[in-house]
């Protein structure tokens, strides 16, 4: 018998039905896989049931979640990041709308997925099959998302847990000067990061306001 635990986290239920039926499908075809599934719509959701339940087979993780209340986690990315920081060997299906070649080559850097599907790319039946594949050990990635890596392998910048704080706080309005207040980091330190982040998304000599339309097309905030 292969029992699997499954964590699925979306705030879509109808993406969260659509990740259960291919499962069901699979338990279907082979009655000895057997899959106990739990199901979280948000960040802080998410994290109560990990700290609930602990490890995971299999986690399906939306990246466009809303953030934790503590703002702590501020998407899915960085719960992505919280569990393999805890579970290592948790497979990790990345399932987002987004298709922008520098989110997808975060993600992939800062969770390193087992799986990277595009939402309005895969269908059921292709689904049924990337779930066996990751489950079997082989990585599953849908074409748009190996088109984009392929793309994004002549860049190698990233985004690290900072720079999305930066940013996130930049969003709400924080004036740079203040951002000493929230951000572990020298006023200079600060400044050099924007600077970056600037050069990153091509609005060099723009306003601070500018980077964040930027940062957030690109799904970054």
């Amino acid at each position: 018998m292969n029992n699997y635990s499954v964590l699925i986290i979306d705030d879509h239920p109808l993406i969260i039905e659509v990740y259960q039926s291919a499962l069901q499908r699979i338990n279907l075809e082979d009655e000895t896989t057997v899959f106990k599934i739990s199901t979280a719509n948000n960040c802080d959701a998410a994290i109560k049931t990990l700290e609930k339940k602990g490890e995971f087979n299999l986690v399906f993780l939306d990246i466009s979640l809303p953030k934790s209340s503590d703002e702590i986690f501020l998407s899915g990315e960085d719960i992505g990041i919280k569990i393999r920081k805890l579970y290592p060997k948790t497979k990790i299906i990345i399932c987002t709308t987004y298709n922008d070649n520098y989110r997808v080559f975060n993600i992939l850097k800062s969770i390193n997925p087992d799986g990277f599907l595009i939402k309005n790319e895969f269908r059921s039946n292709d689904l049924v099959e990337y779930i066996k594949s990751v489950l079997e050990g082989i990585p599953a990635y849908s074409k748009t998302a190996l088109k984009l890596m392929r793309k994004q392998l002549e860049h190698d910048y990233y985004l690290d847990e900072i720079d999305r704080s930066i940013l996130h706080h930049l969003s709400f309005g924080t004036k740079t000067l203040d951002l000493e207040n929230v951000i572990p980091m020298s006023r200079g330190g600060i400044a050099s990061r924007i600077r970056k982040l600037k050069e990153i998304f091509d609005v060099v000599n723009q306003s601070n306001s500018t980077l964040v339309l930027q940062a957030k097309e690109k799904g970054f905030i």
